[in-house]
């Protein structure tokens, strides 16, 4: 099954975000602000978005 974050075009509203910093690879950023120009989003919008959806489908199993 090939699951996909659909991502619609940006709407205006809410807050209530913590801020934190991270280090992510050229290529990932190069990824997230084409994504960005697609869909009209801030990467900080869309950098939310995608952890959203890795938490709602990520497992935490006791395998190596």
């Amino acid at each position: 099954m090939d699951t996909k974050l659909v991502i619609t075009k940006k709407l205006r509203g809410e807050d209530g975000y913590k801020v934190f910093s991270i280090r992510v690879k050229d290529e990932t950023v190069e990824r997230i602000n084409t994504l960005s120009k697609q869909t009209g989003r801030t990467r900080n919008e869309l950098i939310g978005m995608l952890l959203d959806f890795a938490l709602d489908h990520s497992e935490v199993t006791n395998e190596h």
